[in-house]
């Protein structure tokens, strides 16, 4: 079982990876978009989280403040994607706070995961 809890924490982190990287590789290129790839690595991260959150195979109680507080910062950058992809269509680009609000809430979100014990 724990096993199983390694493998769904690897698929987590994967979906945070996905959509830092494409978000990172979006600032660097100066284009600040919202692309689809942001989108899956969102729903990847959340819906491994979300199995994570789940008392299955561990021995020891769950944080749930911690897990809470990851909840909400993530349909917050879900939002922000949301909003953001609908003014790039819009108006062919995304506000620089909403593109920048999305990097710095994914980055807090997986400095909370690992610093808050």
């Amino acid at each position: 079982m724990e096993f199983l809890r390694h493998l769904v924490l690897l698929v987590h982190l994967t979906g945070f990876a996905i959509l830092f990287g494409a978000w990172v590789v979006e600032a660097v290129n100066g284009k600040r978009q919202i692309t689809r790839l942001m989108n899956w690595g969102l729903a990847i991260a959340g819906l491994a989280g979300l199995a994570l959150a789940a008392p299955w195979g561990i021995e020891y109680d769950l944080n749930y403040v911690k897990i809470g507080t990851k909840l909400v910062i993530l349909v917050v950058i879900g939002a922000l994607l949301g909003i953001g992809a609908g003014r790039q269509r819009k108006s062919g680009s995304v506000p620089p706070a909403i593109f920048w609000s999305i990097g710095v809430l994914t980055f807090a979100n997986a400095a909370i995961a690992v610093l808050w014990r």
